[in-house]
């Protein structure tokens, strides 16, 4: 079973050129799932960007902190109850969470209901309301397959055209035939944003009357990478090791030597090293028959940090760095088992002085720059 992404797309503007958009949209990725969040501050501008980049902040640490949706939500929308009609900082809010298996669950506070994307249909979710601190809020529920989505509006988009063009103005119903109209002329889901957005500015006429915001959760079959660095700290866990190692589903890199011998000793086979390296600055690559990639261990891995988001254009030659740099680029899942054996080598003080970190600090550091490129990045230590 292949590994489900959900691609976020965001488009918005702000009622006032120039100015913060009071719509602030954030998300988190996690093995389970991945949680979007959509606030819209009161009114606009700067006041209305930090009320609502507070109450989006808020949540999904409240979720980073093993509340659960509904607990975390639920926090929310007292805070708000308490600041509605004050000068306390007060935001609208939806929250999409997406289980691995296509399992999804909107809540919703004071915004437009969510529309489901079919690959030939769009329509808006029913909610069934509930009461969460006095207030009433809005739940919805649906599975989405690769290929479908949900999207969630700030009512910048529902009331474009509001006492103009539209008499009650867009309106989600509305919102969701436009979309059926443009699946029907053949868009792709990722594009829908941008195409809806338009017609919302459209409709609102030479001045938007409000910050404008739409995001998609779209599901697509993702692509996968699986690094393996370093041996186990146990020697008698190697062929375990590289037993799950050669099971793993998606593309397969080995960085480090040792460890590439655990891999080739295991499948029986020879290691190979790269007969002609091209490369003056990366260290050369070896070759296991069935592994996609092959690479020294700690200088690469502090080479690729180093230039992973640099343009491609640039790289003056191809080698196990740039060649790790563009699966890791592609990919929107990594998965790095991390063996913790003691290298004494990549402690040595000559490492140190080179500024080469080891692979212990070097992994933590890409993690955090892949997940800052929207990537669910996953470590284990072995």
């Amino acid at each position: 079973m292949g590994y489900i992404h959900v691609e976020i797309e965001t488009v918005q503007n702000s009622k006032r050129p120039g100015k913060p958009c009071g719509d602030v949209v954030l998300f988190d990725r996690t093995q389970a799932s991945t949680t979007i969040v959509v606030c819209d501050g009161l009114g606009s501008g700067i006041k209305a960007n930090i009320a609502a980049t507070m109450c989006a902040s808020r949540l999904l640490e409240l979720f980073r902190n093993d509340f659960s949706m509904r607990e975390g939500f639920s926090c929310m929308v007292k805070t708000m109850n308490e600041a509605r009609g004050t000068d306390l900082p007060y935001s609208v809010f939806s929250v999409m969470r997406i289980l691995n298996d296509g399992s999804a669950t909107v809540l919703s506070y004071d915004m437009p209901g969510p529309i489901f994307i079919s690959r030939r249909l769009a329509t808006v979710l029913p909610q069934h309301t509930l009461t969460l601190e006095n207030a009433l809020i809005g739940e919805s529920n649906c599975h989405i397959e690769p290929g479908e989505g949900l999207i969630v509006v700030s009512d910048g988009i529902t009331q474009a055209g509001l006492g103009t063009t539209l008499r009650n103005g867009w309106e989600i119903e509305g919102v969701a035939k436009h979309i059926t109209g443009l699946l029907t002329e053949g868009l792709l889901l990722r594009e829908i944003p941008n195409y809806v957005h338009r017609r919302a500015l459209e409709l609102w006429g030479p001045r938007s009357g409000d910050d404008c915001t739409v995001t998609l959760a779209g599901c697509r079959w993702g692509k996968t990478v699986n690094i393996l660095t370093g041996p186990p700290s146990d020697p008698s866990k190697d062929k375990s090791v590289a037993a799950r190692f050669l099971m793993t589903e998606g593309e397969k890199v080995i960085c480090g030597g040792t460890t590439a011998s655990i891999v080739a000793n295991y499948r029986g086979v020879k290691l190979l090293m790269e007969p002609d390296p091209q490369s003056l600055l990366a260290p050369p690559k070896y070759q296991i028959d069935g592994i996609d990639l092959v690479t020294e261990g700690a200088v690469t891995l502090n080479q690729v940090y180093n230039i992973l988001d640099e343009d491609p254009a640039e790289f003056e030659e191809e080698s196990g760095v740039t060649q790790l740099c563009e699966l890791l680029n592609g990919a929107d899942r990594i998965n790095f088992q991390v063996g913790v054996a003691q290298n004494p080598a990549s402690e040595h003080i000559a490492f140190r002085q080179r500024g080469i970190l080891s692979r212990m600090k070097v992994v933590p550091l890409l993690a955090e720059k892949l997940r800052n490129a929207g990537k669910l990045v996953v470590i284990e230590y072995i």
